[in-house]
């Protein structure tokens, strides 16, 4: 599987750098993540819930960057285990280009490979969930860094969230805990796409 997607994020690109690489915004963008700890330098256990049609699982895994150009790109490498439901592993190359002074587009290629229950349900079923969750953590993401919804064709005419990103982020994650499990149960297939 590949996706290949752009989204315009409201802030400088070192305010995005930094989102980026503050797990606590990630866990709060990630619809279903439970839980992203260092693990080592670069690298990161992930633990979340995620469904793809009849698949549900929880997923746990690691994801380490690679090939860091501050504050321009990195490559994600990620694999994770999901029990029964099966494993997912790839790597995604994420790169921010700045738009002016206060506009930065986000571009990702993520490739990736599923096994088990995941590939048993087909590539389609899977290719759909995976873009709707990234959408919903780009949805997540924009609204984090204060200017509503982060997708290029939306960014223009969203409304403005509140200021105060901390406040935000905790919030997000609070609300994430509270979710139905829903939108849990899609998000390892957000880091299988966007990865």
């Amino acid at each position: 599987m590949e996706l290949t997607e752009s989204h315009s994020l409201p802030v400088p690109q070192q305010r995005a750098w930094e989102a980026l690489n503050d797990t606590a915004i990630l866990k709060a963008c990630i619809p279903g993540c439970e839980s992203i700890e260092p693990e080592g330098e670069s690298a990161y256990a992930v633990a979340l819930t995620a469904a793809v049609g009849p698949v549900k699982a929880r997923f746990k895994g690691r994801m380490e960057l690679a090939d860091i150009d501050a504050p321009r790109s990195y490559t994600i490498q990620f694999e994770g285990q999901g029990g029964a439901a099966g494993f997912g592993k790839g790597s995604a190359q994420v790169r921010l280009e700045p738009e002016g002074e206060n506009a930065t587009t986000l571009t990702y290629t993520a490739n990736a490979q599923v096994g088990g229950k995941l590939a048993q349900i087909g590539s389609r079923l899977v290719d759909g969930a995976a873009r709707k969750i990234a959408a919903e953590f780009f949805k997540r993401f924009g609204e984090q860094l204060g200017g509503g919804s982060a997708t290029a064709s939306e960014a223009a005419g969203a409304e403005p969230a509140q200021t105060d990103s901390e406040a935000d982020s905790e919030n997000a994650a609070e609300e994430t805990s509270g979710d139905d499990g829903k939108k849990r149960k899609r998000s390892w297939t957000a880091w299988i796409s966007r990865s």
